[in-house]
């Protein structure tokens, strides 16, 4: 059992252009095309966020398109 806290146990919230959710490794550059929404924490807990906050999984530019 390590007493060090393993970097990858803080995430952070990012979203693209298509508003698209995924986690990131807080501790890692993000990559082209991707966002912080301003949320972090654990992985558990950011999944949680983008559970409650994108609702409609289609992408942004399908949504537009038809009208919504």
């Amino acid at each position: 059992m390590q007493d060090e806290k393993d970097p990858f146990d803080v995430y952070t919230v990012v979203v693209n252009d298509e508003e698209q959710y995924s986690i990131w490794p807080e501790h890692r550059s993000l990559p082209l095309g991707w966002s912080a929404v301003g949320y972090t924490g654990s992985k558990a807990e950011c999944l949680e966020y983008i559970e409650e906050h994108w609702t409609d999984m289609r992408p942004k530019s399908l949504r537009e398109r038809h009208g919504g």
